[in-house]
């Protein structure tokens, strides 16, 4: 990728989920703002970074158009600190019932 963020190349959009997206999007949408509004006072010193945040902000509608159309996959949720919190609970509910199953055997 000849221009543009190095944090959002389109490999890395693909991990992103729709709200990260959505506050990408908002974020260089003020980026491009606040450039349009320093190259309009002439304190603008990179006028490359307009054309650059430009390239970031179509990377991001085409990933969440290509959502829309199914043509590009959802992230897949992390499920694994789920997991392992659900793996304690099954042993709690286990240590549970062993107890309750002793308590109930004694009265």
């Amino acid at each position: 990728m000849a221009i543009g963020s190095k944090e959002l190349r389109p490999v890395e959009l693909d991990t992103f989920e729709d709200e990260r997206l959505v506050d990408e999007l908002k974020k260089s949408k003020e980026e491009l703002f606040n450039l349009r509004f320093q190259s309009a006072t002439g304190q603008l010193e990179s006028h490359g970074r307009i054309r650059a945040v430009k390239r970031d902000i179509a990377r991001i509608y085409t990933v969440i158009r290509e959502r829309e159309l199914g043509i590009r996959a959802t992230p897949a949720p992390v499920e694994a600190p789920a997991k392992a919190t659900k793996k304690t609970t099954k042993k709690a509910d286990a240590a549970d019932t062993a107890e309750a199953t002793e308590e109930t055997k004694e009265a």
